[in-house]
This record gives structure tokens, sequence and C-alpha cells, in this order.
């Protein structure tokens, strides 16, 4: 019986490139990741009107319609927009959790200002049973579902949103993603073909 083996069986099952146990316990206090301070909110209120002003901001704004127009779920774009906010230290674990559906819906009314028909979760027309998670944690069913009827009936229910929140969407002005920036008139006066 011939035994098979490997010149180098450490290396084959020891990856040397990631951090030893413990090493996360040896980072120097007086500097620690923002995740490790205080959240800078800690009002559901207060941390809506800060997302929506991020999705809000131009390029943004431009980025997310484009992307939920190709076919990006809401619940992909909500949860690395609020992972992201945790990891620069904008809020804890439990109120990101709190602020997926809320930021859904966020998403779900700037679609329907645009007319854009949004897909909410990965195989969400193939299987009504099928298991969705947000950060590892299964979602609701009911949740979901009144997600998918919200954007069925173009209609966000009352109460999810703050109402302060409800009219600066309501506010947002829209224009179509292809339309040419308008130049101002100071513009064709300094360029070649507008001097006489």
């Amino acid at each position: 019986m011939v035994m098979q083996t490997t010149d180098t069986p450490i290396k084959s099952t020891i990856s040397l490139s990631r951090p030893i146990p413990g090493q996360g316990l040896t980072n120097d206090p007086d500097s620690p990741y923002p995740w490790e301070k205080a959240p800078e909110f800690v009002d559901l209120d207060k941390s809506l009107k800060y997302l929506l002003e991020i999705i809000t901001e131009k390029e943004a704004y431009a980025s997310l319609m484009d992307m939920t127009g190709s076919g990006v779920p809401l619940m992909e774009i909500s949860q690395v927009l609020l992972f992201q906010g945790f990891t620069e230290g904008k809020w804890n674990p439990d109120l990101m959790m709190i602020l997926a559906e809320p930021l859904c819906y966020m998403l779900l009314a700037l679609c329907e200002k645009n007319d854009i028909d949004p897909i909410i979760y990965n195989g969400e027309d193939e299987d009504e049973d099928a298991e969705v998670q947000m950060f590892n944690v299964d979602m609701k069913k009911d949740k979901l579902r009144k997600l998918a009827a919200a954007a069925r009936q173009d209609n966000i229910p009352k109460g999810i949103l703050p109402t302060e929140v409800e009219e600066d969407i309501k506010n947002i002005q829209t224009a179509s993603l292809l339309a040419q920036p308008k130049e101002s008139a100071d513009s064709d006066a300094n360029s070649l073909l507008g001097r006489n």
C-alpha cells in the first residue's frame, strides 16, 4: 500500500494571513476603532434624517436609482448602507437592525418618485417561502410581505417613517437621470462660440 503525502501539509491547512486569536484585545485603547466608541446617533428619527441626506446626495442618488433600476434588491442596498454607517461609528448594531425596514421604505419611496419598479429581495418572484436574511438574521415574513405589497401599490404605510422624513421625500425634485445639466448664461459668454 502506497501512502501519499504532501511536502507542505501545514501550509495547506493553516493560513498565516489572518489575525491570531486575541489580537483584537491588544489594540491601543487610546485609539479605538469607530465602532468601539459611543455611536454618533442613538435616536431613530435623527438616524433616518441622516440616511435620507446620504442617499439623496447628487452622486449617491443617481447611483442608487441606477442600481435599483438595474435589479439590485433594496435589502442588499440597505444592508450595505447600514453596515457602512456602523463601521463609521454612526450607530450601534441594535439601531442598525431597527433602521433596516425604514431605510427600505425610504428607498422604495425614491424608486416610486422615479417610476422604478424595484426588487425587494433576491428570489422575491420565485419562492414566497424563501428565507431572507439581513446581517445573518432571518427577516420576518410579514415585514417582507408588507414591503412587497407597498412596492406593488406604490404606497408607503403610515407610521413607518417619521413625518419630517416623509415630507422631505415628497419635496425631493426628481429629474431624468439622462438629462443634460443646465449651463448658466455666463458659460456661453466665456466660450469661444459665445463670443461675437
